[in-house]
């Protein structure tokens, strides 16, 4: 049997090396594919010498050509790995074509309400009229499930232009995925760094998120592993920070913020939240405790020179809104929901005067109309 070069391109074109975003094809992987009768060589060029990848990457090549080609075709990868030289050890992201906005939202610490801020700003967005997005990256204390009342939903499959995608899940005009879609609730996530950055590279470049305004990526606490993946899989236009007004956040915030302003990251801050900023009783209106200290976050924003996007206040309604699957931002004219539209707004035309300065590539830009159009409202 002759075998013939076209069949085995549209073969390679159904599998995509690890991590990224197109086919082999596509993507330039495959430099050269040479036909002899019922013999195939295939060269590959990969920018990893990763010994998993490349061996994943030729078992695909094979397994692709004996199923959609020939299934007797003596095939033979040669792969070549050429790195991308390091210059200043930049860590960059590729673009996923139909979203503005990615917006990380991270907190040095644990337990100072960051999932419940990205829950409720991408509700306050959604409201504002953007098209929102919200990736759960906190691989091992997943929260968004519960926070927007979908724990039962599991992603669809669907296809897109002949490849097979997952279809987030979509609740209060917010599409999600999150790992805890693919865990049971009582199941722990024990995973190394690898295969966690693995299904977050999953979950953003197999999903068909559509056209998006924001995609917000709720990190999990801390400096590490996931942060760099997220940083290195995607072009991030901004980060917020949240955190409680008390010294042991705050130091941890400032390490957040340094983690951005690394050379090799260069992430801009948006600004800086501060939440459970202070407590008033229901009986008591006009009283203010300030549990956790007053103005921690504020002053440090003016320390750090990065903008101060606003307070929201330790309000029992948050945390049940946030048990029971409806962020307390859908509670229409409440002073929370008031006090989150102020923060979103914020966030948008801090996202508006970040992008003056850039490119107006798809990938990053939001027109100074949209976001003003969407303050204003």
């Amino acid at each position: 049997m002759k075998l013939q070069k076209n069949e085995i391109l549209k073969a390679l074109e159904t599998i995509s090396v690890s991590g990224e975003g197109q086919n082999m094809v596509e993507s330039g992987v495959v430099k050269n594919v040479l036909t002899f009768g019922d013999e195939v060589i295939v060269d590959l060029q990969l920018t990893t010498p990763a010994l998993h990848i490349k061996k994943r990457a030729e078992v695909d090549v094979m397994k692709a050509i004996h199923e959609h080609v020939y299934k007797k075709a003596k095939v033979k990868v040669n792969i070549k790995v050429d790195a991308p030289k390091d210059t200043k050890n930049e860590i960059k992201g590729k673009a996923i074509p139909g979203i503005k906005n990615i917006v990380a939202v991270a907190s040095g610490k644990g337990g100072v309400g960051k999932s419940t801020v990205t829950a409720n700003l991408a509700v306050s967005l959604a409201k504002m009229g953007f098209k929102v997005g919200l990736l759960d990256a906190d691989i091992y204390g997943p929260s968004t499930t519960m926070m927007f009342d979908v724990e039962r939903e599991k992603p669809l499959s669907v296809t897109v232009d002949g490849k097979s995608k997952m279809k987030p899940v979509e609740n209060y005009g917010v599409k999600i995925l999150s790992i805890g879609f693919f865990t049971k609730p009582s199941q722990a996530v024990i995973w190394r760094g690898p295969m966690a950055a693995k299904a977050l590279n999953q979950m953003i470049f197999d999903a068909d998120w559509g056209e998006l305004d924001f995609l917000l990526v709720d990190l999990p606490p801390g400096t590490g592993d996931i942060h760099l993946s997220i940083m290195q899989s995607l072009p991030i236009t901004g980060a917020v920070i949240v955190s409680t007004p008390q010294n042991v956040a705050l130091a941890d915030a400032k390490k957040g913020v340094a983690m951005f302003r690394q050379e090799s990251i260069n992430v801009p801050i948006i600004g800086i939240i501060e939440n459970m900023a202070y407590f008033t009783p229901e009986e008591l209106p006009d009283n203010k405790y300030y549990i956790f200290g007053e103005k921690g976050a504020k002053n440090l924003a003016k320390d750090l020179e990065i903008p101060f996007l606003g307070e929201l206040p330790l309000v029992q309604s948050i945390r049940e809104s946030g048990d029971i699957g409806r962020p307390a931002a859908l509670q229409t004219g409440t002073p929370i929901a008031l006090a989150l539209e102020e923060i979103t707004k914020n966030v948008v035309q801090q996202t508006v005067d970040r992008n003056k300065d850039l490119p107006p590539t798809e990938a990053i830009k939001i027109t100074t109309m949209a976001g003003c159009s969407a303050v204003k409202n």
